[in-house]
């Protein structure tokens, strides 16, 4: 009954502010917005390792049971995912890595922060639509935060270096303090603030290796760190703290006897193929010389009974991501715990992402906390594009077109007391009765 309470009070609310872009709860007021991403942050690496500030968030705020990523599962497009509001194939940063299939160039992930006409493609992050509304924006390490969008910069930005360091407890702490300074000397209203771990450990020793639990340890450290600050800078009543990721990992089966091995399929020859993006994961791209096209779909389509080979009309619409022009006629992902192995054998990862977004090991964390959202509330999974919705809510702004529903999202804002359910249902009863509910759409998850 309470979950039900929370999600009809999120309802009610809708009816009536409808529209009017300031945070629920505050009306006169603007509160100010840090996201912090901790990449690769599986859904469930809080249930076997001591998260006491974790946790303390959870209760003083929101936690959601876990959040879905967007597909393709990989860093930069699922960051930009949550700054813009839409799916992979409708803001273009298709991959990690900056590709042109007719040059033939691929750049590894750090140069590729750097690429501006990767990212400017067409989609107005979070940053530059705050900036054109008046307000003024931040980015710490975030992918995409770096580059020029239709002529404007973020206020201000750090990008890290290639060989950057991203276990260094010590500097995190650092850029925490940077980026109080940015809200409370630098008047900035949204900072967007990234932390390579625990991605970085997962991916060397595996998810369920100790020294990922000691990540997040470490991780948990930071939080509590992080909320001493904001306490310490004056911000608790003006800031709202939204603490996510861009996906998990999963445990790659290395040794398994059905490795996918593109250089051991009968029939396949690298000849046919005029442009590949293999050996990155879970997941690959490939354009067929001219007339091979069909030739090689045939026998990549039964080569492997843990690969799955689309071309790029049949993929699954509900995926979101094939329809951009920069994906290729043939595209492919594997079943988790499986990477694909191109002309070599090179990937030698215990943890891997890049997986369907419906895998479990796929699905990451939500912790929300500060002056307008409620306490002590978990709420169902929910896709990770909506969270853009929010963070425009949050801040006031009138977001660009987007893939989100703000609805999905507003049960975990306050807005006044939160009446008991047997008057809520009451309500609702009446509203339905005079018709006032028709426009509002309830998320498929709360019924």
């Amino acid at each position: 009954m309470r979950r039900w309470a929370v999600l009809l009070t999120g309802a009610l609310a809708t009816l009536l502010d409808v529209g009017s872009g300031m945070p629920l709860a505050r009306q006169g007021s603007r509160s100010k917005l840090l996201l912090i991403s901790f990449d690769g942050f599986r859904w469930d690496y809080d249930q076997d390792v001591n998260t006491p500030h974790l946790d303390a968030m959870a209760q003083d705020g929101v936690k959601a049971h876990y959040m879905t990523p967007a597909f393709v599962t990989l860093t930069s497009p699922c960051h930009f995912t949550l700054v813009t509001g839409k799916h992979i194939e409708n803001h273009g940063v298709v991959h990690n890595m900056y590709y042109n299939t007719s040059s033939k160039v691929k750049l590894p992930y750090h140069p590729t922060l750097t690429i501006h006409h990767w990212w400017d493609n067409g989609s107005l992050p979070i940053w530059i639509t705050a900036q054109r509304q008046g307000l003024k924006t931040g980015s710490f390490f975030y992918p995409g935060g770096n580059v020029t969008y239709q002529g404007t910069v973020v206020t201000l930005s750090r990008i890290e270096s290639v060989l950057h360091n991203y276990k260094n407890e010590t500097e995190w702490r650092a850029n925490i303090d940077t980026v109080m300074r940015w809200f409370t000397e630098e008047g900035l209203d949204l900072v967007t603030l990234y932390f390579g771990e625990p991605d970085s450990t997962g991916h060397k020793f595996g998810p369920e290796s100790p020294e990922r639990k000691a990540m997040v340890e470490q991780v948990d450290r930071t939080v509590g760190y992080l909320r001493e600050q904001i306490r310490a800078s004056g911000l608790e009543q003006d800031l709202n703290l939204i603490i996510t990721s861009d996906h998990g990992m999963s445990t790659v089966q290395k040794k398994a006897g059905d490795l996918i091995e593109f250089h051991k399929f009968p029939n396949f020859t690298f000849k046919d193929i005029e442009f590949e993006l293999l050996d990155y994961g879970p997941s690959g791209l490939l354009l067929p010389k001219e007339g091979r096209l069909e030739h090689v779909y045939q026998v990549l389509q039964s080569a492997h009974p843990r690969l799955h080979v689309f071309k790029k009309e049949d993929f699954p619409k509900s995926l979101h991501y094939a329809g951009h022009l920069r994906i290729t006629p043939l595209l492919m992902y594997s079943d988790p715990g499986y990477v694909i192995h191109g002309r070599l054998n090179v990937q030698f990862n215990n943890g891997e992402h890049g997986f369907h977004k419906d895998a479990i090991d796929m699905k990451t964390i939500f912790r929300a906390v500060g002056p307008d959202f409620r306490q002590g509330l978990e709420v169902a999974p929910f896709d990770s594009v909506h969270v853009y919705e929010l963070m425009c809510k949050l801040l006031g702004i009138v977001p660009e077109p987007n893939d989100g529903q703000l609805n999905t999202l507003l049960p975990m804002l306050r807005s006044g007391p939160e009446p008991s359910s047997t008057a809520l249902l009451s309500s609702v009863r009446l509203l339905v009765v005079t018709g006032l509910l028709a426009a509002v759409t309830v998320p498929a998850w709360a019924v």
